[in-house]
């Protein structure tokens, strides 16, 4: 079978310079501003990779395509060259009309094709999306993998495509019918890893949380509980990612990395075993975590914790069923930071219980815990959570505004009274965004290396320090003991030895330091920044002739090493441009290795998804 999955846009999304009429229904919602889709919105989603793994395997003929920020015009003209037999796509609550015009689309210009849609939204809507929206044939509902494997397989076969366990479809007379539940998936590692065809810097290890926080839909796609990899598959998996990612950095989406803990201590001794040297992130509770943990995460190269702290109010976190505490909080961001992981907090504001009395202990209680980073959310109501439950039950929500009202998330305060609200409107507004806290200083550093002596990050983290309390010296044969113990990003290295160089006013260095980045590690944002800046200055001195040097402190470097991915914009992790071929089927084909792109061609992507466009 011919089969296309697909990561449609939000809603129609216009090309430079054009304008979507305000009356067209497929619009975008008023008032939207690009800035409302974050990075993480164009990110490919895992399971789509993990769907088309399968069924590659199977032996269909797969593509996957990333068009999460193509213009519509430019989506018609893909959607009618892509002759595929079955389109499957995934629906999430931010995308859900977007989802529902291409498949209008694909039913206008491959009549005979089967349209799937599966994900978080269709989960929990699976009969509303069926019953408002004809041109989509079935819905999977939870883990699709072994549903997408029999709906194509009866599709190859000719059978009719009603009675399959996990799916909804219509029967003969025009209803939503429901087939039996699916089993979820017992071994995980019978499952086609999606590395294996596809590059993402993105990991999944493990499905499901045991906690039930009431904003959460992790249960309505996975099933209760916990289930994971085992160590050796995963280290498998991280071999093959890594043999093929250009930045040696990878991103744990688990929904919570650290449940079981001799799994994950195992895991970080492996990858140490196995000499798997690269830089990652992960995803967490605060209390999944202790002193030995930590030690062992670091040493296999953990630089960033993100945990879901919501809220610093108890009274909050006991309405979220959180069952943290705010202590709790304080102590496993004190170890993290004992062993130099950096810590970011995602926030909430607007949850249950929430008044502008406990947001104001929430903001005192950032002052106090002082993560690295921080990133407040409003609360959003998402199908398939227990807010939705209950917010239906009380009566203020009613499912069918998911599909007739414009909205990419509804976002509304649980059950705060009206003024409340509108003051915390008011203050997300103001300080909305990725905001940075705690920046350790000489001292703190200089303790993790009396720990980790021979940790190469931790080297780094001190070099940087020193950098910025002036002791060149010092921030020199730092950096240059990481290089010897094997930092995995040295483009980093040689450009902070770029910056020593040009607080010394060495420009030869610079010069030196940076063109060795470049080459034996292109594509890290603050290395491409400074490498093009450089170029930008020299050709501004050449210029200005040799008589009138343009002095070397008008040059702006910037010395950083944070756990920043320049994301190339390439299909299908991010929606970059398509292939020549890309309509073009035949047997599947391991992906080509990268191809090295020239630093003048990145200077658009420098800064992340916050600089991507509308893909013309």
């Amino acid at each position: 079978m011919r089969v296309a999955l697909l990561y449609p846009p939000p809603w129609k999304m216009p090309l430079a310079g054009e304008v979507i009429d305000p009356a067209d229904p497929g619009g975008p919602p008023e008032g939207h501003h690009p800035s409302h889709l974050d990075g993480d919105f164009f990110q490919m989603p895992y399971g789509l990779l993990t769907l088309g793994a399968q069924a590659i395997r199977a032996g269909h003929q797969v593509k996957a395509f990333n068009l999460s920020a193509y213009a519509w015009t430019v989506l018609e003209g893909v959607i009618a060259a892509l002759d595929a037999e079955v389109f499957g796509m995934s629906c999430w609550t931010s995308n859900r009309r977007g989802v529902a015009l291409v498949a209008a689309l694909i039913k206008r210009l491959h009549p005979q094709a089967t349209v799937v849609v599966g994900g978080p939204h269709a989960s929990a809507l699976g009969k509303e999306l069926l019953a408002h929206h004809p041109a989509i044939d079935l819905v999977c509902e939870g883990e699709g993998e072994e549903t997408l494997l029999e709906i194509l397989a009866r599709r190859a076969a000719g059978k009719p495509l009603n009675g399959i366990a996990g799916a909804l479809w219509r029967a003969s007379d025009g209803r939503v019918v429901k087939g039996p539940a699916r089993p979820n998936i017992k071994q995980l590692d019978s499952l086609a890893p999606p590395h294996a065809y596809f590059d993402t810097h993105i990991l999944m290890t493990s499905r499901g949380c045991p906690w039930q926080c009431t904003f959460c839909g992790a249960e309505n796609t996975w099933g209760r509980g916990f289930r994971g990899h085992s160590v050796g598959y995963v280290l498998d998996e991280l071999a093959l990612a890594l043999a093929r990612l250009p930045v040696r950095m990878v991103q744990i989406k688990d929904d919570t990395f650290t449940t079981n803990k001799k799994r994950v201590l195992d895991l970080c001794r492996g990858i140490r075993e196995r000499g798997l040297r690269f830089l990652w992130s992960c995803d967490t509770r605060v209390d999944v975590l202790d002193d030995e943990l930590l030690r062992e995460m670091r040493l296999a190269g953990c630089e960033r914790l993100s945990l879901g702290v919501e809220s610093g109010s108890e009274r909050v976190l006991a309405a979220m069923d959180k069952k943290i505490t705010p202590a709790e909080i304080v102590a496993s961001t004190e170890l993290a930071k004992r062993w130099g992981i950096k810590v970011r907090y995602y926030m909430i504001v607007g949850a249950r219980g929430e008044t502008r009395a406990t947001f104001q202990e929430t903001l005192a209680f950032l002052e106090r815990a002082r993560p690295h980073q921080f990133l407040f959310s409003c609360l959003a109501i998402y199908p398939g959570t227990l807010d939705f439950d209950d917010a239906e039950k009380a009566g203020w929500m009613d499912r069918e505004i998911y599909f007739t009202e414009k909205f990419q998330e509804y976002m509304t305060p649980f059950d705060a009274s009206e003024e409340d609200g509108a003051y915390f409107a008011e203050w997300f507004q103001k300080n909305r965004g990725l905001r940075t806290m705690h920046e350790p200083g000489v001292e703190e550093c200089e303790a993790i290396v009396a720990r980790l002596p021979d940790h190469h990050a931790a080297h780094v983290d001190l070099a940087q320090a020193y950098g910025r309390a002036g002791r060149l010296d010092d921030a020199e044969r730092h950096v240059r003991r990481a290089l010897a113990l094997g930092y995995p990003c040295p483009g980093l290295l040689h450009n902070a030895l770029a910056c020593v160089a040009y607080a010394r006013g060495d420009l030869a260095t610079v010069i030196a330091e940076l063109g060795e980045g470049v080459r034996v590690d292109p594509q890290h944002p603050v290395l491409l920044q400074n490498h093009l800046a450089l170029q930008a200055w020299l050709a501004a001195r050449e210029s200005d002739g040799a008589s009138s040097e343009t002095g070397l402190q008008t040059l702006r470097l910037e010395a950083r090493h944070g756990f920043d991915l320049l994301e190339r914009t390439a299909q299908p992790s991010l929606p970059g441009p398509l292939p020549k071929d890309f309509d073009q089927w035949g047997p599947n084909t391991p992906p080509a290795p990268p191809t090295p792109i020239r630093p003048e061609e990145l200077l658009s992507r420098v800064g992340g998804m916050r600089k991507l466009s509308v893909v013309p």
